[in-house]
């Protein structure tokens, strides 16, 4: 299976783009639970960040991923890689359950930390990361890979944010994925471990909105959950949709599932639909189905006409460079720590808010 077509292992490469000398941020990875390890240290060392350290308790996951970073020194345990002075921030793909605690143990030890999205699976967790960065200064950031990995996207944001559409009033987020179920650990259908399809991918969408409307808040109107087709991991879900109501007025409808059909040449057709007062702009972030097999196509619309623009190579990921240097200035330019948390507390809230339909 191609990487492309493989959501799990998808781990996007730009071009490199450093934002720092050799050895200036030095960093580490650890708990390889989930492929998007590796498209989060792509992100940080093509922008000029030095990966020392590798940590995970399975010696396979250790040695496939030494493979591909051969600089990456095995480490004995987490705390080994804690102790280095010379780390400035940890990169982890966990279980989602142990993300939150495994983030507070980084904070605690003076480093920042990188996590895969979903940031937490409980409330009660977000709470205890809250406090654990008011009280350290730390840095908890997350992996929101549909916006921060997508040319398309990272193109949409410039363009809102230069008003290219007027005020946004409503994003429809559509995230569908590839099961590839006989490939996915046993975790992925754990409920407690998991936490929930909207949890878990409905996390990317909301990140999305608040980004897009200028929302700093919003409440759940509605959520639900289903599992259609997979009665035998009965604490699966595998559709999930909710609507949301942003501070400022603005609206969001996102759907999120495992049921793109073998026959699509990607793990997902990904789309993200901006209405604002002046015009519309749909993203096809990672093909633009039976047309065209690239990604990155940004439509247009507004009272010049309609346009398509394609930004695959064109836009970069300029995230990670920014992350690294907010690491190092103890600024909040890349991602706030307040947007962070909050999509992460949304992502919770429309979980719980969801009544099951299947």
């Amino acid at each position: 299976m191609s990487q492309k077509s493989d959501g799990m292992n998808y781990a996007p490469q730009g071009k490199p783009s450093p934002v720092v000398k050799p050895g200036e941020f030095v960093f580490a990875a650890a708990h390889l639970d989930h492929g998007h390890i590796y498209g989060q240290c792509n992100g940080l060392i093509e922008a000029g960040a030095e990966l020392k350290w590798v940590y995970d308790p399975d010696e396979k996951k250790v040695a496939a991923f030494v493979a591909k970073y051969p600089q990456a020194k095995p480490a004995r345990s987490l705390d080994e890689i804690l102790a280095d002075p010379a780390i400035h921030l940890v990169a982890a793909a966990a279980v989602p359950s142990e993300r939150g605690p495994i983030g507070c143990r980084v904070m605690e030890a003076g480093k920042d930390y990188f996590t895969d999205k979903t940031p937490f699976t409980a409330l009660a967790q977000l709470d205890q990361a809250k406090a654990v960065v008011a009280r350290t200064g730390r840095k908890y950031m997350v992996y929101f890979s549909e916006r921060l990995h997508v040319e398309a996207a990272m193109h949409a944001t410039d363009l809102v944010a230069g008003g290219a559409i007027g005020r946004v009033i409503q994003v429809i987020g559509l995230g569908p994925h590839r099961l590839g179920k006989p490939n996915r650990p046993a975790w992925f259908f754990e409920r407690a471990k998991y936490g929930g399809i909207l949890t878990d991918i409905g996390s990317h969408q909301f990140e999305q909105f608040l980004t897009f409307t200028g929302a700093t808040d919003a409440t759940v109107t509605q959520a639900a959950v289903g599992n259609f087709a997979n009665p035998d991991k009965p604490e699966f879900e595998d559709f999930g949709e909710a609507s949301l109501l942003g501070d400022n007025g603005s609206s969001n409808y996102i759907r999120v599932d495992w049921f793109t059909p073998d026959g699509l040449s990607t793990w997902g057709d990904g789309r993200t639909i901006i209405l604002g007062t002046k015009g519309y702009i749909e993203l096809r972030k990672y093909l633009d189905v039976a047309r065209d097999k690239t990604g990155d196509n940004v439509y247009i619309v507004d009272d010049a006409g309609e346009r398509h623009v394609n930004v695959a190579g064109k836009v970069g990921f300029r995230f990670f460079g920014g992350l690294i240097l907010d690491c190092l200035n103890r600024t909040e330019k890349a991602m706030t720590q307040a947007h962070a948390f909050k999509a992460a507390e949304l992502c919770l809230r429309a979980q719980l808010a969801a009544r099951k339909i299947a």
